[in-house]
């Protein structure tokens, strides 16, 4: 009894159309008939602004014209400080939705203004003119009638007059031609050119066909000998961390890619620690990712004994002098043929000079 219930949202509630999710936002929609602003959907689920962007966008969106923006005006209306708004606004004005336009007044004084656009991608595209209706043709101009001349009276009986010579018969007047004005054939309009959208967003969206799975690493030969040390890789992952706990499925599914690391060369505890380092929190399946991880950072497989040889065969080559011994006082010296050190060289020459 000491629980309040709301009547009205129970109300609204059941005029919710269709059947109300089990999790997830329910909408209440109540329709506006004053002081309210159209924000599409571009804007409010904008995958690349922050949420104070669009807070802040949203608000410059319902002020009127003429009303200040600046970072100092719209601290004193919000709760975020300074540094927020101007963060905010280099992220509208970067995506196209805020514009800050110099101009020169008629006095010559260079002003700057302010420009907000709710759809900044309908200025790429550029509007079309509107057709004129088709003007009707012209009706064809009637033939001119040719006049025929009326009957002339007989004249009276009476003296006869003289002779007179008769007039060349008057030529008629050649027709003029009427000039019937046809329609003017229908030019095609180029569709405008497909312009670069404004921004591509980086998530793709969820009806985007998805790449195909790579498939677990195999090795070339599944010995016994790599197929137990895997198992025990597996069965012993849980002691070292305590999440990847395994069971017997997954173990036998996860052991050729263990195995295909192991027969690369690869260290248990080097596998180990690629494959347990920084997982996400909380782990829900830890064998799903063990399976990518063995699949996306497979090291790649070690050189053989040809390509070392190939190795060996351009590595550039040094003569090394062998070590002699000295045959009068066994001192170990550098040389190419078997003698005396360098010592005994001089003692050697300055008897002999001195003998001579």
């Amino acid at each position: 009894m000491d629980t309040q219930q709301n009547t009205a949202l129970t109300r609204a509630l059941a005029e919710v159309p269709g059947p109300l999710p089990t999790s997830g936002v329910i909408h209440i929609t109540l329709p506006h008939t004053d002081r309210f602003t159209v924000v599409g959907n571009h804007l409010a689920q904008h995958p690349d602004l922050s949420c104070t962007a669009v807070g802040i966008a949203v608000r410059i969106q319902s002020l009127p014209q003429g009303a200040k923006v600046g970072v100092k005006a719209l601290a004193a209306h919000c709760k975020e400080g300074e540094k927020r708004i101007a963060a905010a606004l280099r992220e509208l004005e970067a995506h196209g939705y805020l514009r800050r336009v110099r101009d020169r007044l008629p006095s010559g004084r260079i002003i700057t203004r302010t420009v907000f656009c709710n759809r900044p991608t309908a200025l790429l595209h550029p509007r079309r003119p509107a057709e004129a209706p088709p003007q009707p043709a012209k009706p064809e101009p009637a033939p001119t009638p040719t006049p025929v001349p009326a009957p002339m009276q007989q004249p009276a009986p009476g003296p006869a007059p003289a002779p007179m010579q008769e007039p060349a018969p008057a030529q008629e007047p050649a027709p003029v031609p009427v000039c019937i004005p046809t329609a003017a054939p229908e030019v095609p309009v180029a569709p405008p050119a497909p312009s670069a959208p404004l921004f591509v967003p980086r998530v793709p969206p969820p009806t985007a066909p998805k790449a195909p799975r790579r498939p677990l690493p195999q090795p070339s030969e599944l010995t016994p000998e790599l197929d137990r040390a895997a198992t025990a890789f597996l069965s012993d992952l849980h002691r070292h961390a305590p999440q990847f706990t395994l069971s017997e499925d997954d173990v036998r599914r996860l052991v050729p890619g263990v195995a295909a690391w192991l027969e690369r060369a690869a260290r248990p505890d080097a596998i180990r620690r690629a494959l347990t380092d920084d997982p996400p929190h909380p782990l829900k399946h830890p064998a799903k990712l063990l399976t990518y991880r063995l699949t996306e950072l497979l090291p790649p497989a070690p050189p053989g004994v040809d390509a070392l040889a190939a190795l060996d065969r351009h590595r550039p080559r040094f003569t090394v002098t062998p070590f002699q011994t000295c045959e009068d006082c066994d001192r170990a010296f550098r040389s190419p043929a078997p003698g005396h050190c360098r010592d005994c060289r001089e003692t050697r020459a300055a008897y002999a000079q001195a003998a001579a």
